[in-house]
């Protein structure tokens, strides 16, 4: 698997080729929409909550200094420590600080995107320190030595025998001959695998849906009780989020739930949202001696102020990708990157530069449907077009395609030669196909006849067509 945003359309290529990854998105993309319009169609209110959403995180926004230095206030109120972090690097290296300080040689982990972004599983192994997933997905990801393919789903791409084939090969401890008869026997395994590696965890890391900014807490949400676990059986607990995370108040927070897991799975509400703030208190039955922050910038910050500040809203629920034909039949790893599908590839480009991720803006049918089902309605398809200028701007699009669409400009600025011009393509191309009814090869189309036929033309232009209206809607005014 090629791990780089340049390579695109080659990653796209070998990911229609593989009849394993095709199978699993054929068999787990629909559920996602059809889970999601379900519990919309539940909550009549829905589309109110919609703007309410968008216009909290975009007050957040507005404002993010404000609530930012308030939560790291209210953190350390509560006993816990803030990490400033401008960069990856910064962030990597905190977080190995704290579980140096703390002696911590085994680290828990729950699902977070953020540590996947700045690699610090990798990091963390390279300077003594083991990490352990301990979400489903991500645990075996972890066996299979393989990065997420969607930001909720992480194994998405994955079939049931490939997780049974791993398991098979990783837990040599347990017998050969051993039978999964469903997927409970495979959550079974996993359990009682980690069992041990929770109790023995010198320390736990995870992500955060949400910051509040009034009380200084973190929110989970999840459907396994890892996340629980690991941020309160270990000593340590360490919060590794980014700085768009950050929301006013409770209040704030529970209008942001209730489009989050109906966006994201289709659920009222995940099994369990969590809600921490600093370290055990005396008299507390658990938790954690020690609570850190590690705010995560990486970019962001850049973005506010700029075109792409709307896509600071995000809430991570992955409902564009859920509903893009294009990650449908390529899944995530054809992007290259953390962040996939459209919400990846307004993203991504931030984080990384257009020139390694120009691709990634390109990767869109501009069908809008990612917009429609945001629950805090980011207009994904004007971020990726303005991506696409910045691209074409500094001459990183192909020649062969800046040709194009110049001499498309050219013609296009003059309306009468325009007219005539594909006036005659029309005839042409409906002369050559009207035999079939198609045309399986055209000169500067390979790519797109590769794969379909090209459909023969059939009687007039648009331009022909529209000028008929017009001419039939004026002598139905006149009479």
């Amino acid at each position: 698997m090629l791990q780089t945003s340049r390579a695109f359309k080659e990653n796209a290529t070998s990911a229609m080729e593989n009849a394993g990854l095709q199978r699993a998105l054929t068999r787990a993309r629909p559920q996602y929409a059809k889970k999601r319009l379900a519990a919309v169609e539940r909550l009549p209110e829905f589309e109110a909550l919609r703007d309410e959403a968008r216009d909290i995180k975009n007050h957040a926004i507005a404002n993010l200094d404000f609530y930012l230095e308030t939560y790291a206030a209210n953190v350390e109120k509560a006993g816990g420590i803030v990490h400033w972090c401008a960069t990856a690097e910064d962030a990597r290296k905190a977080v190995l600080e704290i579980a140096r300080k703390a002696g911590a040689k085994t680290v828990t982990k729950g699902k977070s995107m953020v540590t996947e972004e700045i690699h610090l599983n990798d990091y963390l192994e390279a300077n003594g320190v083991t990490p352990v997933e301990t979400d489903l997905a991500e645990y075996i990801l972890q066996l299979r030595h393989e990065p997420p393919s969607h930001i909720i789903g992480p194994a998405f791409h994955l079939n049931r025998e490939d997780w049974e084939e791993t398991f098979r090969k990783s837990h040599t401890d347990l017998p050969a001959d051993r039978v999964f008869r469903d997927a409970r026997d495979i959550q079974s395994e996993a359990r009682l695998q980690l069992r041990n590696k929770f109790f023995a965890a010198d320390m736990g890391i995870t992500g955060a849906n949400f910051l509040i900014a009034e009380t200084g807490t973190s929110v989970i949400v999840t459907n396994e009780g890892n996340g629980d676990l690991t941020q309160t059986l270990p000593r340590v607990h360490v919060v590794v989020t980014s700085i768009e995370k950050v929301v006013p108040t409770v209040e704030d927070t529970l209008s942001l739930l209730r489009v989050l897991a109906r966006s994201a799975t289709g659920q009222d509400i995940s099994v369990y949202t969590t809600f921490s703030t600093g370290a055990r208190r005396p008299g507390d039955p658990d938790g954690p001696e020690e609570y850190h922050v590690v705010l995560v910038d990486n970019g962001r910050s850049g973005m506010v102020g700029t075109e792409f500040q709307d896509m600071l809203r995000c809430i991570r629920c992955a409902a564009c990708m859920n509903h893009c034909p294009v990650y449908g039949v390529v899944g995530g790893h054809a992007y290259g990157s953390t962040y996939p599908g459209p919400m990846g590839s307004v993203l991504t480009p931030m984080l990384v530069g257009v020139d390694e991720a120009g691709q990634l803006p390109n990767a869109s049918t501009f069908c809008g449907k990612c917009e429609s089902v945001c629950p805090v309605k980011i207009p994904l398809t004007g971020l990726m077009r303005h991506w696409r200028e910045r691209e074409f701007e500094r001459h990183l699009t192909p020649s062969a395609m800046r040709y194009g669409l110049s001499l498309w400009a050219w013609f296009a600025g003059r309306p009468g030669l325009y007219r005539f011009g594909t006036r005659m393509a029309a005839i042409g191309l409906g002369l050559l196909g009207r035999r079939k009814g198609n045309l399986p090869r055209l000169p500067f189309l390979s790519g797109w006849t590769k794969g379909r036929d090209f459909p023969s033309p059939e009687g007039d232009t648009f331009f022909a067509r529209y000028a008929a209206a017009q001419r039939q809607r004026n002598v139905g005014g006149r009479s």
